[in-house]
């Protein structure tokens, strides 16, 4: 295992040097005992629900993942930070950490007391130090996305002629919806090609994609040759680039780079969409009183709320609202992890 040291916010106060262990680990065991597992998931993620301590803070800390420029997000999170510091009357600050699974480790060790994360992780949190999971994400008026298949290659992989969605940007396939699953009947043909993945712990960036590809022939450990990435936004300029003729990322990574590559929309074709994948969301430290979770939670749904809010939001993760989690929709995605040996 690696320490993955957490970059400190020194933009928005947060006086912090973190070193955590995060470790991403495989499940070798059988299909009935990750079924297992994911049905043990499942009902300690609803056990976590209403769980908490008797901890009093006077002071919070936020723990997020960039999912495309990290110093980007350090801008971005100011608004929010100051935002909670006035509305709970604690100072509140922030840490960015270099993965999914440090953030996990951050509240594990009650460096953090709340946390964004992705879906897999929000349950992992809850079963390994009972992380209550507090609110999901809205995008589009959704609480669930679908991960796509883009490539530079549109001859090979598109049925049809690639045409501008709503954004602007070119789909193929009925993806333009962006509402999963669609196209993947083309997945075969990513066998032998050279594909941009994230780190196995990336519901988007490679759980879901990695099922999808298994489901239809394609063995992801020895059926591609895999380009490592460590963000969505990579995976499309590594793409983009010419680094790799297939990526995966969340719908659709492309406009995050959109500014700085304005044809992006046009070298880069989605050509296929997962199943759907429960939003991320908002992981409430257990120790915290009922009290303390009730109102950081209050809080985060106010101010998403609000005009700022939704610009601070968006800016941060593409978040245009906040609701109550769903336990059971978010253990969707430790099911899929199982079903591929990714714990």
């Amino acid at each position: 295992m690696s320490r993955k040291k957490i970059v400190c916010l020194a933009a928005v106060g947060a006086a912090l040097s973190l070193s955590l262990t995060a470790c991403a680990g495989s499940d070798n065991s059988s299909a009935s005992g990750n079924s297992a597992a994911a049905s043990s998931a499942a009902k300690a993620a609803a056990d976590c629900t209403g769980k908490h301590g008797d901890r009093t803070p006077d002071k919070l800390t936020l723990a997020l993942v960039p999912s495309g420029d990290a110093k980007k997000l350090v801008e971005s999170v100011k608004p929010l930070t100051e935002a909670l510091t006035k509305s709970l009357g604690v100072p509140v600050s922030g840490v960015v950490t270099q993965d999914y699974q440090a953030a996990v480790e951050a509240i594990g060790a009650n460096q953090a007391d709340i946390g964004f994360l992705p879906s897999l992780q929000m349950s992992q949190a809850c079963e390994k130090y009972g992380a209550v999971p507090a609110l999901q994400t809205v995008r589009a008026g959704k609480s669930s996305y679908a991960a796509q298949f883009f490539t530079n290659d549109p001859s090979k992989y598109c049925k049809d002629t690639p045409q501008p969605g709503a954004n602007g940007l070119l789909y193929c396939n009925g993806t333009a919806s962006g509402n999963g699953p669609a196209g993947l009947d083309e997945l075969s043909k990513i066998k032998g090609a050279k594909m941009a993945l994230l780190q196995a712990a990336s519901p988007a960036g490679y759980i879901f994609p990695a099922a999808a590809l298994k489901a239809h022939g394609v063995d992801p450990d020895k059926d591609i040759t895999p380009v490592q990435v460590t963000a969505n936004d990579a995976s499309v300029l590594a793409v983009y680039r010419g680094d790799a003729e297939v990526g995966a990322s969340y719908w659709d990574a492309r406009t995050v780079v959109q500014s700085d590559t304005p044809d992006v929309g046009k070298k880069v074709v989605v050509f296929a969409l997962t199943d759907e994948i429960p939003n991320d969301g908002v992981s409430l430290n257990g120790t915290l009183s009922q009290d303390w979770q009730n109102k950081i939670a209050t809080a985060l749904k106010d101010y998403a709320g609000t005009p700022d809010g939704v610009k601070t939001l968006e800016a941060i993760y593409q978040i245009s609202g906040l609701t109550d989690a769903d336990p059971a929709k978010l253990a969707k995605t430790q099911q899929v992890a199982a079903s591929i040996g990714v714990g």
